[in-house]
């Protein structure tokens, strides 16, 4: 809740008429006894307000940054927001990137882009000679996970080097770290990798969880936090044991007729990846080949087994490109039967779609959520348990793609 800077709150304005005006607010309400339609409303303006409060943020501390250096920024930062001074650091140099994005500062005063859109921009104009108000447009209207992958993708075609130096640059910035939490005694192991070495550990982490969730007991199953942790114990304690079923890691690039070459060289989820670097994977990795026959057999298992096969696991990430109820890596997932299993569904293709855990466990099996092509989008999405389907044919349940 913001004030009109009288101390009071006008009950009848709106964000989008204090934004008009320079400011931002948000009305308090009683949200209990909001529908689930008005809450998600009301997320969506809580959503633009913190647009409208990081662009004064960025404002602040660049005006600051302009008169007395980066480095006064940032103490200012860290003093009066209670801040590490590495977020401190991290803000000051958004803003001051910010300050010269118009295009990104004006939609994110606007709260057409989100603050965490705003940060992936900023963050690029470090790499790159980028289009800011390209982007800006984009980033109005994807996701986030989406719109990551159109930065990065952006990024390597104005560096025109197929994204290389991009690549180079994050694998110069990895790091690692171990320690105990003095909160409770826990040790932490905290990584961060370049997004070709994230794919080949979450390749082999998530084939190590699902090695581990087919020998549970089904009356006491680990958590998929604890099956994830258990994993990269047994990985890193038990480094000789054997490499477990489907830990190829998925790579994509598309054959150019003309020329006679590979381009648009991108991991599972679409992130971008240069060409070279496909090259040199397959010399040091299993590499699946992601060229599919429809009319085979090889994605139709039927009632012949319950888990996906290698090759179909290539097929649905490159379908998918990730989880279909919150986009994360496919990687990272797991594959849920549309007509479920346990109530006869095979393992093929059009009846598989790819799911995280979290997604899966809670929202699929607990909440209800059912699978639901959208043909608007060409994509499979999660619906939540009472929403209208959004097919055009009368019919409820999940809709197949097209063949």
């Amino acid at each position: 809740m913001a004030s009109d800077g009288s101390g009071q709150v006008a009950p009848n304005s709106s964000p989008v008429d204090a934004w008009a005006s320079g400011g931002v607010r948000v009305d308090a309400v009683d949200v209990a006894g909001l529908c689930g339609q008005a809450l998600q409303a009301r997320l969506g303006e809580i959503a633009r307000a913190e647009s409208g409060l990081a662009a004064m943020k960025a404002d602040t501390l660049g005006e600051i940054a302009r008169r007395d250096g980066d480095g006064a920024a940032a103490h200012a930062a860290a003093d009066a927001m209670s801040v590490s001074g590495r977020k401190a650091r991290g803000d000051v140099r958004d803003a001051v990137r910010l300050s010269e994005l118009d295009a990104t500062r004006e939609g994110l005063s606007s709260g057409t882009v989100p603050v965490g859109h705003a940060q992936l921009i900023a963050r690029a104009a470090g790499d790159a000679a980028i289009d800011d108000r390209y982007l800006a447009e984009r980033a109005s209207h994807e996701g986030y996970d989406e719109f990551r992958r159109t930065v990065e993708r952006h990024v390597a075609d104005v560096n025109r080097d197929d994204g290389a130096s991009v690549l180079e640059r994050q694998r110069k910035a990895r790091t690692a770290k171990i320690f105990t939490r003095a909160s409770d005694g826990m040790t932490v192991l905290n990584v961060a990798v370049d997004p070709v070495t994230g794919a080949r550990l979450g390749t082999v982490i998530a084939a190590t969880e699902r090695r581990l969730f087919q020998h549970e007991d089904p009356a006491a199953r680990r958590t998929p936090a604890q099956r994830m942790a258990d994993a990269i114990t047994q990985l890193i304690c038990d480094p000789d044991a054997k490499r477990p079923a489907g830990a190829s890691l998925i790579v994509v690039a598309d054959y150019d007729m003309v020329n006679h070459h590979l381009t648009g060289g991108r991991l599972g989820d679409g992130t971008p990846i240069p060409i070279g670097e496909i090259a040199r994977i397959a010399v040091d990795a299993e590499v699946l080949p992601t060229i599919f026959e429809a009319a085979t057999g090889d994605l139709r298992m039927g009632r012949s087994r319950r888990t996906a096969t290698d090759l179909q696991r290539a097929a649905l990430a490159l379908r998918d490109k990730g989880c279909v109820g919150c986009g994360i890596a496919p990687e990272r997932c797991q594959h849920h039967h549309i007509d479920h299993w346990q109530h006869g569904g095979h393992t093929d293709y059009q009846n598989l779609v790819t799911v995280c855990p979290d997604c899966h466990n809670d929202k699929i099996h607990q909440q209800g959520f059912t699978v639901q092509w959208d043909p608007t989008k060409s994509h499979y999405g999660l619906q939540p348990p009472g929403r209208p389907s959004n097919r055009t044919d009368g019919q409820a349940g999940p809709r197949a793609p097209p063949r």
